[in-house]
């Protein structure tokens, strides 16, 4: 006798032997027992979960002539014609070779005959979804009102191609992806009928390999059982035989783009063309790989939609959380590039390489987004990437840039920060008070949220000790490089105050306040009478203090006659050479 592959040899015989869609045998078990079998049946899913498989049960068990809870007897006269393929109540057509007109007239005339042994004939209408549009509508009436003893199955993969006429003719049944755990399981079972030996981490590298189709693990299966003849099989073993990109390899590879780890990345690239692997359907999955995972960060409950099992959509889930969306969407950005450009070059195994080394490398990129991740990894502690060398580390140590950035960035983070610190200053006031840590009175717990940081603004500076002489100094060395960005970025109310000359005023061991210095000829100009009131000069010195922690009295003042004192204070500060310009990339800075 010739061989018969696994997934024909171990194809289920009765319900008991269904892996991963009881909901559906639960249901058609409780039809048969009360004997409301429908008419026409539409059976939905991936490929490998069972669809074919349950319509010929299904087809078995309503001729049978003794059946049982589990399914058909598999002895009677019915049940051994339709096993062997040879019952004329058992029609069988695929539709993606007969999908024309004409193959659905002669269902149609043929329902006309009632059987001639048993009781239904069944039509199986695998991958219906083929049809041509006259076809169904031929199909239509007839699956609308058979004769009583006719049954139809219909099977597909793709069931939005079908029309809704059709659908609505017919009860649902959606075959899910079957889970890693289910899959091994029955590998195990079956190894252990075929008198083999296998690893339990082997079965389940084939399991997820599957992706949820168990006629897919089965054929996986039946090809490393082939080349491991007499020997355990193993993981090494499954791998050096099918040579598949898996889930994992592209989970090893977001691992080491995070840790900007090139050596592995180029190695994961290399293995999977020594494995005979296309490189342009490796990029393709790639990206949907990271499609997926953008998704599951954006909203975990997509996991049901995506097309994958439960155990990946975890390892989705977890991966994502290491990555920001705005870097998500650069990858994305990159490979589909890398996509259209690699199907026309020869040299398609350099595109990918440099496609890997700027998603590690956001600093090869002169765009915003590339800009968003960079300041995601100093946030996190990352600084400047550990194969920065030689003019890219005397940049990260120059005065004025951040670990990690260079000049060609100040531009665009000037726009980043606009945009940026405005969400955070709000969030983090927010923060503080549902924690109550900014404010815990009464009356700003009864107000309504809106006014919460309207409340929280008017006293914030009874929450900090006063500020002194050294403080205040300091504020107004500081202004234009720490102060004035903070200002542009979380309150543009006060931006045409940025050009204020700010000057200490206190006396020797007396009280310490800041100046805003206007010139005399300022006096008629808009800004000037805007802080000359009382409450909008109060609310910026209470922004100013929550930036310094410290309590701060801000007064106003012109500068009069040729040098008066303060006059020569705001010179003698406009002469100091202030080198540690810096540019707010934390929610600390913001606050603090």
């Amino acid at each position: 006798m010739s061989y018969i592959a696994l997934y024909r040899k171990f194809r289920p015989d009765s319900f008991d032997e269904i892996k991963g869609q009881e909901h559906i045998v639960t249901t058609l078990q409780n039809q048969i027992k009360s004997d409301r079998v429908g008419h026409a049946y539409l059976f939905c899913g991936t490929r490998g979960t069972g669809k074919t498989t349950m319509a010929k049960l299904l087809a078995k068990i309503v001729n049978c002539d003794n059946p049982t809870d589990s399914g058909p007897c598999g002895v009677c006269p019915s049940c051994k014609a339709i096993a062997d393929g040879s019952s004329l109540n058992v029609m069988e057509i695929d539709a993606a070779s007969n999908n024309g007109v004409d193959n659905i007239r002669l269902i149609n005339e043929s329902v006309q005959y009632s059987p001639a042994q048993g009781k239904y004939i069944v039509y199986i209408i695998d991958e219906v979804h083929m049809l041509s549009a006259n076809a169904y509508n031929a199909l239509l009436k007839t699956l609308e009102e058979p004769p009583e003893y006719v049954i139809f199955i219909l099977a597909t993969t793709d069931v939005h191609k079908i029309p809704v006429t059709i659908k609505s003719r017919c009860q649902r049944y959606d075959f899910h992806r079957i889970s890693i755990d289910t899959i091994t399981d029955r590998l195990e079972e079956i190894v252990k009928r075929e008198n083999a030996s296998a690893s339990r981490d082997a079965l389940s590298f084939i399991a997820r390999t599957a992706d949820g189709s168990m006629r897919d693990a089965l054929s996986i299966l039946d090809e490393c059982m082939s080349a491991t003849i007499n020997e355990k099989l193993t993981k090494d073993k499954v791998l050096a035989t099918i040579g598949a990109v898996s889930v994992d390899v592209y989970l090893e590879m977001m691992e080491a783009i995070k840790n900007c780890d090139a050596n592995r990345a180029l190695s994961i690239i290399k293995d999977t063309i020594y494995n005979g692997k296309d490189l342009i359907q490796f990029v393709d999955d790639f990206t949907w790989f990271m499609r997926n995972v953008l998704f599951l960060k954006l909203s975990p409950d997509l996991k049901s939609e995506l097309d994958m099992t439960e155990e990946s959509a975890e390892d989705l889930i977890k991966l994502g959380n290491d990555y920001t969306e705005e870097a998500i969407s650069r990858y994305l950005n990159i490979l589909q590039h890398l996509s259209s450009d690699m199907r026309p070059s020869s040299v398609k195994r350099i595109l990918v390489e440099t496609a890997v080394i700027k998603m590690m490398h956001p600093e090869t990129e002169n765009n915003l987004s590339a800009v968003f991740e960079r300041l995601d990894k100093l946030e996190r502690g990352g600084g400047a990437s550990s194969g920065n060398t030689g003019t890219d580390n005397a940049a990260a140590s120059a005065p004025g840039h951040p670990a990690g950035l260079t000049d060609v960035d100040i531009t665009m983070i000037e726009s980043l920060i606009e945009k940026k610190l405005s969400q955070r200053v709000d969030e983090e006031i927010n923060r503080r008070i549902s924690s109550g840590e900014l404010f815990a009175s009464p009356d700003a717990q009864k107000a309504d949220p809106k006014k919460q940081s309207e409340i929280v603004l008017k006293n914030i500076r009874e929450r900090y000790e006063p500020a002194v002489a050294k403080d205040i100094e300091e504020l107004a060395k500081t202004w234009n490089t720490q102060v004035v960005p903070k200002l542009t970025g979380a309150y543009k109310e006060y931006s045409s105050f940025l050009n204020v000359e700010p000057s200490p005023d206190y006396q020797v061991d007396g009280p310490a306040r800041l100046r805003l210095v206007f010139d005399e000829k300022d006096t008629e100009n808009v800004r000037y009478g805007f802080f000359s009131k009382e409450e909008h000069r109060s609310r910026f010195a209470d922004i100013i203090s929550e930036m310094i922690g410290k309590q701060v009295e801000l007064d106003i003042v012109t500068r009069r006659g040729s040098r008066s004192a303060v006059d020569q204070d705001s010179q003698a500060l406009n002469k100091i050479k202030f080198n540690d310009i810096k540019v707010v990339d934390t929610d600390e800075d913001i606050m603090q």
